[in-house]
């Protein structure tokens, strides 16, 4: 017995064809999205969130200008004096730390934290208040370290050399 297949390939079968291929490919999409986990909701999430300030745009130290033949007084000061121009370093803190303070005063703000060994120049002062003696001191190396500082934690140092 012999088949014709061209009799077989007609309209009608071709669009048979064609509609079995389309049910078959809507079927396979719909098993898929049903099979496919649904992602949680992104309301219900938290994120941490770390915030790295920006580095701020500090001037870059400046040197000193020294004469080398210029005569160099070092002033003679008993031990624990202070006074303007000299250099200072902070002592004693225990690793705690000195509080360097806007204006002369345990309610003044705080600027920034000034630690052990850290050395400053005496700019101005002294001034009494809280009970304490204040001095007003800047970094050697950022101007814009520079506060009032108590006494008490501070510590007459030869100048640095440049």
């Amino acid at each position: 017995m012999r088949v014709d297949f061209r009799s077989a390939l007609t309209p009608r079968t071709f669009a048979g064809v064609i509609l079995v291929t389309l049910l078959l490919l809507g079927l396979t999409f719909l098993w898929m999205s049903w099979s496919v986990p649904v992602p949680p909701d992104p309301a219900g999430l938290m994120a941490a969130m770390t915030v790295i300030p920006a580095p701020s745009s500090t001037p870059p130290a400046q040197a000193p200008t020294i004469d080398p033949y210029a005569p160099t007084a070092t002033p003679t000061l008993a031990p624990g004096q202070l006074t303007s121009g000299i250099y200072v370093q902070i002592v004693g803190t225990d690793g705690v730390g000195l509080n360097i303070r806007s204006a002369p005063g345990l309610n003044a703000a705080q600027r920034f934290m000034g630690f052990d060994s850290e050395v400053f120049l005496i700019q101005d002062g002294p001034r009494e208040q809280d009970g304490y003696i204040w001095w007003y001191i800047v970094s050697n190396y950022d101007d814009g370290r520079a506060g009032w500082a108590v006494a008490n934690f501070l510590e007459a140092i030869p100048a640095p050399n440049p």
